[in-house]
């Protein structure tokens, strides 16, 4: 790659698509379940994430790159890409991230479960005991809910529900020079995918689609079967309505939801062995390209072996379990308080507790002194403790505010139930903001207290919800400090009422000017660079896509900022081309938790700034949601967050570096290299810690010099 000038950051050949980065990200983490050190069904996790992973990418992302297609448009990517050529290129790399899963699940993680006892059975290898069971479930609980239905040539086609799986059955000719007849068989998505047949010892399973198969024969008495398949749907997906007329918002997104069910298809998968003909004609009907066509050689939706992910027991077949803990300082707590009247608490999930924020609402709401709980929600759990302590509040007649995004992708159906509950309650619940999803994490607490009136507040980078709170890492700020507190109550007025985006004392707003702030970050690094001061910059992110922020961090480099990028996701930025980012590094994590966190960090000269956001460097993010961002001051929490921050970039087990062709490699092990696995590390270090200043890692990291040439193979910060 030739070197550029500051004046052609805007080339195409310094990007890369985001759609093919997102799959290359789908590609880390099949490794984790290709990687024979893992424990098996932790492999399988990681299988199944990937499943679910494409759907989701399926039915949002390629759904639009398909509209735009059809509508005839050619605008190009940053990468330079129309939206055929992405096309193209997300199926041709689809196809092959699909087949080495398959591979991955068929071959090696079924076999290696089967030796350890625990087995997916096919028809022919069942005992007449379990040929017995199997007829018996059929009868009693598969037949009566099957619904055969043909499709005649002036017939329209079933619609379908979006990933419901089917089978199509072709059956011979009614009359000796007629044609093949179709129809299809849908599988009731309410029943179990697997079902436990009886053995002698171990545990074994039996697909549902499998037991149906068997007995397909029985829905059509007196027909010949030519052939049957199984296949699955996979439509658009995204959510599209028009707010600002709607006379009852929710009513709108409840209908849309409706609507997503039978959307146009994107995708058709079919059993590898499926008859040519039965194919054409679900091509045909459907109006699918021959591009849209998987042949899986196994079950059609591998998230159906999560019923083998969720058996309880078999230790050793799963990552050693962890518990979280709590901080030194709240241990002994009565109530979190007086605790944060002291000193801030910084929060690092899952390898300490979500709780005290669970805590802190539920306090509230029985709280005489409490008059006020203000949040924004936007993924929670099934029962979740924080909404049930908001509806005591706002039955205890506390003023409950919630901004419920009833849109959040994927969770609309959820979010819409918690709005009316919270309403019934006697909250008052905004439901989002016109054109904008409302996806920062604040929790205000308004408390009549001696000296008057204070705020507390949690900001976090990751969603009010205690379920993923112990799968994702994330980082949560308690503090009551009083500027912040003032910003917090100004960020409500904002949602609520018709003010002006306000002007934040330290918290700073998207779409009001997040961009602007952390170009402004970056620009400032560069700056000091060319006035020979101590520069470096540290961020942490889900995806880095933001053509703009992309070419300020080019810009820092062409400076000579060391910038250490730990991206887990999609990565547009091309480290490491000559001339243009000669010093910049970014790694990605894939492990055991999914990494969550946003993190922040300018040496600024000396005088460093640490902020946490529940923003990524996205167009989503910074243009089309409401999100913070927040800085972490005091001296204790920041050091915490900073140690936390190095410590991705010391990592050795399970970061694949981002090269400047786009692949992503395992950094080279050389001889005394310390070995550092972040995620255990920092398990380790909560579960030995007592108290705020114990759980500070007693190891420190070296910045990178400013202006080293830095090649492949390169020291990282490394520990010291």
């Amino acid at each position: 790659m030739t070197k550029k000038t500051k004046t052609e950051l805007t080339d195409p050949s310094l990007y890369l698509n985001r759609e093919l980065s997102w799959l290359e990200f789908n590609a880390r983490v099949l490794e984790e379940a290709q990687d024979a050190s893992v424990p098996l069904l932790e492999r399988l996790k990681f299988a199944c994430i990937v499943s679910s992973n494409l759907d989701e990418f399926f039915m949002v992302r390629v759904a639009r790159l398909k509209r735009a297609v059809a509508e005839g448009r050619t605008e190009r990517c940053p990468a330079g890409l129309t939206p055929r050529q992405q096309l193209q290129r997300v199926h041709a790399r689809s196809h092959r991230l699909v087949r080495d899963q398959y591979k991955c699940v068929f071959d090696e993680i079924l076999p290696g479960l089967a030796k350890r006892g625990i087995r997916l059975a096919h028809t022919p290898d069942l005992s007449p005991a379990q040929a017995t069971h199997v007829e018996r479930v059929f009868a009693t609980e598969l037949f009566p809910v099957l619904t055969p239905m043909a499709v005649e040539p002036d017939r329209r086609f079933p619609l379908l529900a979006n990933l419901t799986l089917s089978f199509g059955v072709m059956l011979a000719p009614a009359s000796p020079d007629g044609e093949p007849r179709f129809a299809v068989v849908p599988i009731p998505s309410g029943l179990p995918r697997l079902v436990q047949l009886p053995a002698d010892e171990g545990l074994t399973y039996h697909s549902l689609e499998d037991i149906a198969r068997t007995y397909l024969g029985r829905l059509f008495p007196g027909q010949e079967i030519l052939s049957a398949s199984l296949f699955r749907i996979t439509r658009d997906s995204e959510l599209e309505f028009d707010d600002e007329g709607a006379p009852d918002f929710l009513h709108a997104v409840e209908e849309e939801l409706q609507t997503r069910r039978t959307n146009h298809p994107v995708r058709l998968e079919v059993e590898a062995a499926a008859d040519d003909q039965l194919v054409k004609w679900l091509l045909g009907e459907l109006k699918l390209r021959t591009e849209t066509l998987y042949r899986l050689p196994g079950s059609l939706d591998v998230r159906d072996l999560l019923t083998l992910v969720e058996l309880p027991g078999h230790g050793d077949l799963w990552d050693e379990p962890f518990e979280p803990v709590l901080p030194g300082a709240l241990l002994d707590a009565e109530s979190l308080f007086p605790v944060l009247r002291e000193h801030d608490v910084l929060l690092h999930h899952p390898y300490e507790s979500f709780e005290p924020v669970a805590q802190l609402v539920s306090e509230a709401a029985i709280d005489p002194d409490v008059l006020a709980i203000k949040l924004t929600l936007y993924r929670t759990s099934g029962e979740s403790p924080i909404i049930s302590a908001l509806v005591r509040a706002a039955q205890a007649g506390k003023q409950v505010t919630a901004v419920v995004e009833v849109t959040a992708r994927f969770d609309e159906e959820r979010n819409v139930e918690w709005a009316k509950r919270l309403e019934e309650a006697g909250a008052h619940v905004i439901h989002g903001v016109h054109a904008l999803k409302t996806h920062a994490k604040i929790l205000l607490i308004v408390r009549r207290e001696p000296d008057g009136i204070r705020r507390y507040l949690h900001l976090g980078t990751g969603n009010y919800n205690d379920r993923t709170a112990r799968l994702y890492t994330d980082l949560g700020l308690l503090t009551v400090d009083e500027e912040l507190g003032i910003d917090g109550s100004s960020f409500f007025n904002a949602l609520t009422g018709y003010s002006d985006p306000p002007a934040f004392r330290k918290l700073t707003m998207a779409p009001t000017g997040l961009r602007e702030r952390f170009i402004a970050l970056i620009d400032r690094e560069a700056q000091k660079a060319k006035d020979g001061q101590p520069v470096e910059i540290l961020a942490k992110m889900n995806s880095l896509v933001d053509p703009q922020i992309i070419r300020a961090l080019y810009r820092a480099s062409q400076t000579g900022v060391p910038i250490w990028l730990n991206v887990r996701g999609i990565c547009c930025l091309r480290p490491r081309v000559k001339g243009v980012s000669d010093t910049i590094r970014v790694v990605s994590l894939v492990d055991r938790y999914l990494e969550h966190s946003r993190m922040f960090y300018f040496r600024n000269g000396g005088d460093e700034e640490l902020y946490l956001s529940s923003a990524d460097w996205m167009g989503r993010n910074l243009d089309r949601r409401v999100e913070l961002m927040f800085p972490i001051e005091s001296p204790e929490t920041r050091d915490k967050a900073l140690t936390i921050l190095r410590t991705f970039f010391a990592e050795t087990e399970k970061g694949r570096w981002l090269r400047a062709d786009g692949k992503y490699a395992r950094k080279p092990r050389r001889a005394g290299d310390p070995t550092v696995r972040c995620q255990q590390h920092f398990r380790e270090q909560a579960a030995t810690a007592h108290s705020h200043a114990e759980y500070l890692t007693r190891t420190r990291f070296r910045p990178m010099r400013r202006n080293a040439a830095v090649e492949d193979g390169d020291e990282t910060p490394a520990l010291t």
